[in-house]
């Protein structure tokens, strides 16, 4: 392939967002290529049709020089305690401060510094702190410790049961019982019940047996749910609430909005800069005024890129929308009655309505996001197999995802539904299907067993 086609094929598999920066660094690294300004309003795809760039000379309102705003200076001269500051003339007009919160570990080494430890503990504690993972658990053993530390195992677990007593209490241990141990020991009142519990029943515990804990401790039904609540209240990751994930918001490529009864797509450019030929340095070659050999073909060369660039990026924008278009087509039921009328569709039928490879297809709808009446979905989630209901026709996986889900939310509680019960439901309204498909799609939306979900009185 042409590095111009590989570019081509490249864009179509970028999401929103790195299209966003691969553009900004283009027009950063290509002197041909600039912005066009959002009064342009000139539809990128085509170098000739890109209007003329301003002059250098022109001045715009928006960058004409304020008036002076006697209250933003006020703001600024005003220090947080009530008392004046003088204004530094090298201070920037505003100053953004950046914090950072601290980490896990730094949390937890400051905790153990406020403790009166010798040197050698202290290294110690360093040292269990910094083979932690993100939840909190030791990942290495005392053996282990002792021998890189040279020291006693005796000094090793002293120390780490300081740490696990650390808040978050509980970190540091090197399994879940002895976490939840930790914590159980610190809770107020009498939580005997609750250590021999998970001493001795922790498979019963996730199972919920509760019959078969109270037959074995001798004691009420009752009290052993009552423990298993203030158990299931417990920490099983205490460094949980110090990760760093971010939570990632959707940005849709594509908006889908029913206009007198047809659906109408649109693309998403909002932040997305409009790219255009510099006016400048094609006068100059249309002049021919670009000095040497060496400088004229190096201007050529990099108004190839940008033309193509342009055109590339056009195509990509129009690849989705046909895409996407096609789709509604396919899923019309869907976008009209909502995601039970998901019908089976397979990129094969996509590429031949528009007239493109499977490959393309996949590249185009993967990490591509619409928003739709019914929510924002990932363009991959319109494809999908099928199941056949009892009239031979073809219900789409995630249709029946779907019934299940909304099977088990609307299950007694107490009374939680098998597998093999799903499945009499499922036939019941027309669909067949096995029970380890049932199993399958149930354990793909992240629902526990029946078991696993009952609640006890």
């Amino acid at each position: 392939m042409t590095p111009q086609l590989q570019q081509a094929i490249k864009l179509l598999q970028l999401s929103r967002l790195e299209l966003t920066d691969l553009l900004c660094q283009e027009i950063n690294e290509n002197p041909v290529l600039e912005e066009l300004a959002e009064a342009g309003g000139a539809e990128p795809g085509s170098a000739e049709g890109a209007p003329e760039a301003p002059a250098a000379t022109d001045l715009t309102a928006a960058d004409a020089k304020p008036e002076f705003d006697w209250q933003d200076y006020v703001d600024r001269s005003v220090a947080p305690s009530g008392g004046m500051f003088y204004e530094n003339e090298d201070r920037d007009d505003f100053e953004p401060v950046i914090t950072r919160g601290p980490s896990f570990a730094d949390h937890l080494l400051w905790q153990l510094h406020l403790h009166e430890l010798s040197d050698q503990e202290t290294e110690i504690g360093e040292h269990i702190i910094g083979n932690l993972d993100k939840d909190g658990y030791l990942q290495t053993t005392v053996e282990e410790i002792t021998r890189d530390m040279g020291c006693s195992a005796e000094a090793v677990e002293a120390v780490l049961e300081r740490v696990q007593r650390f808040d978050p209490v509980g970190v540091g241990a090197r399994s879940l019982q002895e976490c939840l141990l930790t914590q159980a020991k610190l809770l107020p009142g009498d939580m005997t019940l609750v250590k021999s519990i998970l001493q001795n029943h922790m498979k019963d515990l996730e199972r919920r047996r509760y019959q078969v804990i109270a037959r074995e401790l001798r004691v009420a039904l009752k009290d052993v749910i009552c423990a298993c609540e203030i158990i299931a209240n417990l920490e099983p990751r205490p460094g949980r609430s110090f990760n760093d994930n971010e939570t990632q918001y959707i940005t849709p490529d594509l908006y889908v909005y029913k206009v007198d009864g047809e659906y109408v797509v649109v693309l998403n450019e909002d932040g997305q800069p409009k790219l255009r030929i510099s006016s400048f340095y094609r006068n100059i070659l249309s002049a021919g005024a670009a000095g040497s050999e060496k400088a004229k073909e190096y201007i050529q060369e990099k108004l190839r890129s940008a033309v193509w660039l342009i055109k590339s990026v056009y195509h990509r924008q129009s690849t989705i929308v046909n895409v996407m278009k096609s789709i509604i087509r396919f899923q019309r039921d869907f976008f009209d009655y909502g995601q039970a009328y998901l019908k089976p569709l397979v990129l094969r039928n996509v590429a031949e309505d528009v007239g493109m490879h499977e490959s393309n297809i996949s590249r185009v709808t993967t990490n591509k996001y619409v928003h739709t009446p019914h929510g924002i979905f990932e363009l991959k989630y319109f494809f999908n197999s099928g199941l056949t209901s009892d009239n031979g026709e073809s219900i789409a996986s995630e249709s029946v995802k779907n019934k299940i889900k909304e099977i088990v939310q609307n299950e007694d509680v107490h009374r939680t539904l098998s597998d093999q019960e799903i499945v009499k439901m499922l036939k019941a309204e027309g669909i067949n299907i096995a029970r380890r498909t049932v199993t399958k799609y149930r354990e793909m939306m992240g629902i526990l067993s029946s078991s696993k979900r009952k609640k006890h009185i």
